[in-house]
């Protein structure tokens, strides 16, 4: 009796389950945006019925498999006729302003400026049912204020404000060029090609393509085009734990997706973007991933300086031989604790001056002393705790800016709390282990 109580008790426990998994997605199949997607799509060759559009409770927009997908399988498989490359530009009412224009412009710049002339036209735009689904605005630091950006971590404060820089240096050297279009707009370019519209353009192009090599058009500048826009595949989120093989396929003329792992029916199918840690996702993409294996807490030579003794002579001659070595970089915490390089780079700090003739051989990877170790260890630990406690006022301050933040601002300030609280969780490890080893 009691194990038929039991049993009903799971069943009953596992019916609420599956009902509340089911409130947790919402599908978007039937809002006319995705319609007219689906029927756009259709008319160029992709019929696949296998994935449809959910919005997911945790991860925003994806798509669900509708079958289930077995390993080696493929996910997607989007015809040529689908994707928006230079090749679309160039065959495009813009091709001739870009073909006579000298210095040519970039393969990146010529999609920007399809995307906001195409973004203009509305509804007349070939373009338009994809253009009207892509986001209206992007979480990327691009879009940050600076009472936002200064609440990232200080490494990647630095790379967002290197990224804000080039923004505008784009902006600026491209007006002459945004001017020559004027024939073909009865809007002032001014206007059009304003810098909210080339940002927009821009973090379209940076976070929504697949990566795809194309032959160097003598039209465009020399960087790398390896651009493509993928209409319905870029719904498909990023998991850094899923495996999968993608590509352009020269025989089926299709990029294509397959799955290593395979998916379960009525459940998200994810891609994975490479091996990324949470500062690069939030840098190119504008998102945070939960429980990141790639993840790690990066300490910048500010923050390095902060926990050394100043009283030490050979400071200055130490920083200048690691500089020298490449080994102020990427010296970081993960949750395996502090990595090879930064515990390398304290073990150089920490010598005395009778210890100086072995710079080589630690920087080589070998220990000194106990007593040194010991050292090395505090420091680490010392570093551990400033970062914490920076991560605690940030933490703080965010939320009081969230009280009174709009939407966009507190879809900002949650990335941010986001990427946070990921590196809590990493710094709460490493004092751990720390901790453990000084006991020792």
């Amino acid at each position: 009796m009691n194990k038929t109580r039991c049993r009903a008790g799971r069943r009953a426990r596992k019916k609420r389950r599956k009902k509340h998994e089911d409130f947790s997605i919402v599908t978007l199949s039937h809002e006319a945006q995705f319609v007219l997607l689906r029927r756009w799509l259709n008319e160029r060759g992709f019929t696949s019925q296998s994935l449809i559009p959910v919005n997911f409770h945790d991860t925003g927009r994806g798509l669900m498999a509708t079958q289930t997908i077995k390993a080696k399988n493929s996910v997607i498989s989007l015809p040529e006729e689908c994707l928006l490359t230079t090749s679309t530009v160039l065959k495009s009412y813009m091709a001739d302003y870009i073909k006579r224009w000298h210095p040519p412009i970039s393969p990146l710049l010529a999609l920007c400026c399809f995307l906001i002339s195409e973004r203009h036209h509305g509804e007349a735009s070939e373009w338009n049912p994809y253009i009207d689904i892509l986001p209206k605005t992007y979480t990327c630091p691009l879009y940050f204020p600076d009472n936002v950006i200064e609440l990232l971590p200080r490494s990647l404060q630095k790379k967002a404000t290197q990224q804000k820089e080039q923004f505008q240096e784009l902006f600026s050297s491209s007006q002459t060029f945004f001017h020559s279009l004027q024939p073909l707009f009865n809007q002032p370019t001014e206007e059009l090609f304003s810098q909210d519209a080339l940002r927009w353009a821009w973090c379209s192009v940076n976070t929504r393509t697949v990566y795809m090599e194309h032959d160097q058009s003598k039209y465009l500048s020399r960087e790398k085009d390896v651009y493509a826009l993928a209409p319905y595949l870029d719904l498909l989120n990023h998991c850094p734990n899923v495996q999968v093989e993608a590509g352009f396929n020269k025989e089926t003329r299709c990029y294509e997706i397959r799955s290593v792992n395979g998916c379960k029916k009525f459940q998200q199918a994810f891609i994975n973007y490479g091996p990324h840690d949470n500062h690069r996702l939030l840098l190119e993409y504008g998102f945070v991933a939960p429980c990141n294996p790639h993840s790690v807490v990066y300490v910048d030579l500010e923050t390095l300086k902060v926990g050394l003794d100043e009283k030490d002579k050979q400071l200055k001659e130490k920083l200048l031989y690691l500089k020298d070595n490449d080994f102020l970089r990427n010296l970081t915490f993960g949750m395996d604790g502090p990595s090879w390089r930064l515990m390398t780079a304290l073990r150089l700090l920490s010598l005395k001056p009778q210890q100086y003739t072995r710079w080589k051989s630690v920087l080589l990877g070998a220990a000194v002393s106990q007593d040194r170790e010991d050292w090395c260890i505090e420091s680490a630990l010392k570093l551990c705790n400033n970062l914490t406690e920076d991560n605690v006022k940030a933490l703080e301050r965010l939320a009081q800016l969230k009280e009174g933040a709009n939407q966009s601002g507190l879809e900002q300030l949650c990335v941010v709390e986001s990427l946070r609280r990921e590196e809590q969780n990493i710094l709460g490890h490493t004092r751990g282990l720390l901790q453990n080893l000084l006991r020792q």
